[in-house]
């Protein structure tokens, strides 16, 4: 009987994650990649397929594949968790998979994101509207890659996408109707975790109202892409704690949190939580370190654990 795999990368996209295998080829990680694509589980068996099982389930599947596998995976690694197995990142995915439950975070835990109203049926779109400033923008719930969000300029075009049914849904039936702050100086910052701590952040630049600011190598090669300017940056203390503090109460192990300065008012405003990082293309030009070290380190660490406790 062959050992099992001390890791399992479980992922939907292809590509994207390549930079990670090759950083665990060179420590010598034992693993084994697990695509969703053709997976299958039965829910009275089907034990993990390694010691160790990291999500990398992006939000943005969607787009890829009618059939995506958010739902799926939620499935698939509650029942690992069952039977006792660790898996990375899998206690993120319900705060990951709504828009809505990410801006309530921030707020209770008494930060700013933009005036956002929430909304399942297109016909009240237009009152969830009431008292915001416009232009507002509509948002999927579930989003990815700055996908299916619009702006309405004034609450008449609004009105007229809501009785068209045009305006953007969610995969799960809900849209957010959210003001539209303008970013001072056309940019917004991404920052970085890694087990809760702050790992690095860039500032994004992008030209007009873009809003698919992904700064990874598999995101700036898809056709269509903005083209983005990418500045690492050191943000202020109290930013730096407001991320570490909204990962740490979404169970987001590893990923970002995104925020712009809100140039009407010079608000700092957080408004995503992203519990799939592919990290910077071009790290070491960039940032001066490859993050995927970091990461591998990490993962290392928590497959010694487990080895410790069952042996």
């Amino acid at each position: 009987m062959s050992a099992l795999p001390d890791l399992a990368i479980v992922y939907e996209h292809p590509q994207w994650f390549e930079p990670l295998f090759e950083a665990l080829d060179r420590r010598g990680v034992s693993y084994v990649k697990v695509p969703l694509a053709g997976h299958v589980f039965d829910p009275a068996g089907s034990p993990a397929p390694a010691r160790v099982v990291f999500s990398r389930v992006a939000m943005s599947s969607f787009l890829r594949e009618p059939e995506h596998p958010i739902f799926y995976a939620q499935s698939l690694f509650e029942h690992w968790q069952g039977q006792g197995t660790r898996v990375i990142n899998a206690s993120a995915l319900p705060i990951d998979t709504s828009k809505a439950r990410q801006l309530s975070l921030i707020a209770r835990l008494g930060f700013k994101g933009p005036e956002t109203r929430a909304a399942h049926r297109q016909a009240d779109l237009p009152r969830a509207a009431e008292g915001l400033r416009f232009p507002v923008l509509v948002k999927a719930d579930i989003g990815g890659s700055g996908s299916g969000i619009m702006r309405y300029d004034t609450a008449d075009e609004l009105a007229e996408a809501a009785r068209a049914g045009t305006a953007p849904a969610g995969i799960n039936g809900i849209s957010l109707v959210q003001e539209y702050a303008p970013r001072e100086g056309g940019r917004i910052t991404r920052v970085e975790t890694l087990a809760g701590r702050y790992l690095y952040a860039l500032d994004v630049e992008s030209p007009g109202d873009a809003f698919d600011l992904c700064p990874a190598d598999a995101c700036l090669i898809r056709p269509g892409s903005a083209v983005l300017g990418m500045t690492r940056v050191e943000p202020p203390a109290e930013v730096i704690a407001a991320v570490e503090a909204i990962v740490r109460a979404g169970q987001v192990e590893i990923g970002s949190v995104e925020y712009l300065v809100d140039e009407r008012d010079g608000s700092i405003r957080f408004y995503d939580i992203n519990a799939l990082s592919n990290f910077v293309a071009k790290p070491l030009e960039v940032l001066g370190f490859d993050p995927h070290d970091n990461l591998v380190d990490w993962l290392v660490g928590i497959i010694d654990e487990e080895k410790a406790k069952r042996p």
